[in-house]
């Protein structure tokens, strides 16, 4: 089977999975999964000139990667183009957790007028899964086809919530518990497939509770710190870049909600600085490499900016150090030889043993 078909399958069943998990009642830390140490890593580069285009045709001495600083030999190289590239496609999330009703009526309004337009720059096949109290749900199957995807959209209506706003500090609990374990199980599911993967994710992000009345143990602390680092490792091995498009766009530009992310986009090292800001939909995205939009009332042309990675980017390959303590923090940065680019890339991996 051919490898795209066959990630869109194993998506496709992972989601089914999670639409039959109903959250538990009562937020839970996720169980602590030890990381694996690999032989190389494969960073996804992406180098656009100020305007945000891609910029193709670099080679592999154009690029310097630094480990901590300290030049690091790149190991593995290659320059994607459409048409040339490994396996790749997008995957569309509706966050009807997070989101509500008006931005979601925003949101497949805007997508379905990105899909009529020829000149929509989405990746194919195209996944569109929705998220919901009940976990997340295939909106059909994935597809080429523009048309099928169309069909899909206007056949499935969105779903109440049961866990509103006015559920409170539980309520809110419970609503970033559901996304964040979503998220972690569509990684796991990514990891196993070849090549890379697009994830773009629509709504506002999930509760982070920056708040000095809100304190937790070190059992919560470790927990914490324990996902981030399940999540950054899993997301580096799937080579998925994430994004994060909120629909409300420039009616939501006030809210604090769209700034506090900022203050966690630092990768944290120690479990004793965990917070729940690290875990932040829109940290992730920056930590992948991706995007944050949330400033534009324009869905589908911001889509269309996230879809426009695919046009071309670069992988390189690399050995990581190990450490003496499991789960150590290593900074990454990948340099351009030529002036006014820009790079985006992971800032960095966890080292083991």
């Amino acid at each position: 089977m051919n490898p795209v078909r066959m990630f869109c399958v194993v998506l496709a069943f992972v989601a089914t999975s999670l639409w039959a998990q109903k959250p538990p009642g009562s937020p839970a830390p996720a169980p602590y999964r030890p990381a694996a140490r690999h032989a190389t890593l494969t960073f996804t580069v992406e180098v656009t000139d100020k305007a945000g285009h891609p910029v193709s045709g670099l080679q592999q001495g154009d690029f310097t990667l630094l480990d901590n600083k300290s030049p690091s030999p790149i190991e593995g190289f290659v320059a994607h183009t459409p048409g040339l590239s490994s396996p790749e496609s997008t995957v569309i999330v509706f966050d009807m957790v997070n989101m509500g009703f008006g931005g979601d009526s925003i949101a497949r309004t805007q997508i379905m007028n990105l899909l009529r337009n020829p000149a929509s720059r989405l990746v194919y096949p195209v996944s569109l899964l929705l998220l919901t109290d009940a976990g997340v749900k295939p909106l059909g199957k994935a597809a080429d086809n523009p048309q099928t995807i169309l069909a899909a959209l206007n056949t499935e209506e969105g779903q109440l919530r049961n866990i509103g706003r006015s559920a409170g500090f539980w309520g809110a609990a419970e609503r970033e518990e559901t996304a964040i374990n979503a998220l972690d199980l569509l990684a796991r599911a990514m990891a196993r497939m070849p090549g890379r993967k697009l994830l773009i994710w629509i709504g506002p992000g999930w509760p982070i509770f920056d708040n000095p009345r809100v304190t937790y143990t070190d059992s919560q602390l470790h927990q914490i710190f324990a996902e981030t680092v399940a999540l950054s490792n899993e997301m580096t091995q799937a080579r998925v870049t994430l994004y994060d498009v909120d629909p409300l766009g420039s009616w939501d530009a006030g809210s604090f909600r769209t700034f506090l992310w900022q203050s966690f986009t630092k990768p944290v090292q120690r479990w004793d600085k965990a917070q729940s800001g690290n875990l932040a939909l829109q940290v992730l995205a920056v930590q992948s490499g991706g995007l944050v939009l949330n400033s534009s009332n324009d869905v589908a042309g911001e889509v269309n900016t996230c879809a426009q990675d695919g046009a071309a980017w670069y992988t390189i390959t690399f050995a990581p150090q190990t450490s003496e303590k499991p789960d150590t923090w290593r900074s990454v940065e990948v340099r351009v030889n030529q002036p006014g680019l820009i790079v985006r890339t992971r800032p960095g991996y966890y080292a083991e043993p």
